[in-house]
């Protein structure tokens, strides 16, 4: 394991950058867009400034997020030990650092080509709103993780607008997108289920608590839906062969990953183990698309 000195670690663990799994499920929707444009391959140059993008929103996200709750976080078994939580940072340090990655997010939007750039730069006006407000929804909204949803949306609409200097409503942008949103809602249930207990004594809401006994069904058809789009979209885009038996073992996985919820093992272990489980099988559907568009 890399160790890092006692100074830099709050910052890390405050960008959630010490756990890469939480960002790889942010950029992979946006691989997902990046393989099912009709521009596809993307150029090295373009990925690069989206993994940038995506690192640098994620990373305001999470500072958000953990500026919102630091009252709440300590008191909540899975997020005790946050920097903010614990006192390991000041509240203005963090607000800087959020200010840095939202202007690092700025300026990846400011390279993009002149024929997309202000295209872009409107999306990721309209993003800030649904990230900014995010962490506050589990206070008000009894489905928080549809704001998520609508967050990670935009890890669609921005590399395709990027690429393309235009959305259209067809199925591979349509289906890409909506696919995006219902994974995230999916799998972003089973993250609240871990904070039930928590969430339910300090009054807050997640879809965990208002799905009750239904969430895990809901997870199972959030994940359905979201590969028959994926599969849309594809279809739709002209992808190879290749890309179907993978898609077909994702979809299973997908399935069978709920079943350790469904027969009642709710050890925050499982839970992680669900998360990344999402990570590698959202990968899996990536590399599918990439064989695909290759051998199209």
């Amino acid at each position: 394991m890399i160790s890092h000195p006692p100074s830099t670690l709050p910052w890390l663990q405050l960008l959630r950058w010490n756990k890469p799994t939480g960002r790889l499920i942010l950029l992979v929707p946006a691989g997902w867009a990046l393989w099912l444009m009709p521009s596809a391959p993307p150029s090295a140059s373009l990925v690069l400034r989206i993994v940038v993008g995506g690192l640098a929103v994620s990373g305001a996200g999470c500072i958000a997020n953990d500026l919102w709750d630091r009252r709440f976080d300590g008191e909540v078994e899975r997020t005790s030990s946050r920097p903010l939580a614990r006192g390991a940072m000041r509240v203005s340090t963090a607000a800087a650092l959020l200010i840095g990655m939202l202007i690092l997010s700025l300026l990846v939007v400011l390279s993009l080509p002149q024929a997309s750039l202000l295209l872009c730069l409107a999306l990721a006006v309209a993003a800030l709103p649904p990230i900014l407000l995010y962490p506050s929804a589990k206070r008000w909204f009894p489905f928080p993780q549809a704001v998520l949803a609508l967050c990670w949306g935009f890890a669609v609409l921005i590399p395709w607008a990027a690429a393309e200097a235009e959305l259209t409503a067809d199925a591979p942008l349509l289906g890409c997108w909506l696919a995006t949103m219902l994974w995230t809602f999916g799998f972003d249930t089973v993250y609240a289920m871990a904070d039930r207990r928590d969430d339910a004594r300090l009054g807050l809401r997640s879809s965990a608590l208002t799905l009750g006994g239904s969430a895990v069904p809901a997870v199972r058809v959030c994940y359905g839906v979201t590969c028959i789009l994926l599969a849309i979209a594809a279809a739709a885009s002209g992808i190879g062969w290749i890309f179907w038996p993978l898609w077909a073992i994702a979809s299973w996985l997908m399935q069978a990953s709920c079943t350790p919820l469904e027969q009642g093992q709710t050890g925050m272990a499982v839970f992680g183990r669900h998360f990344s489980r999402q990570v590698q099988l959202g990968s899996l559907l990536l590399i599918a698309l990439m064989l695909g568009r290759a051998f199209a």
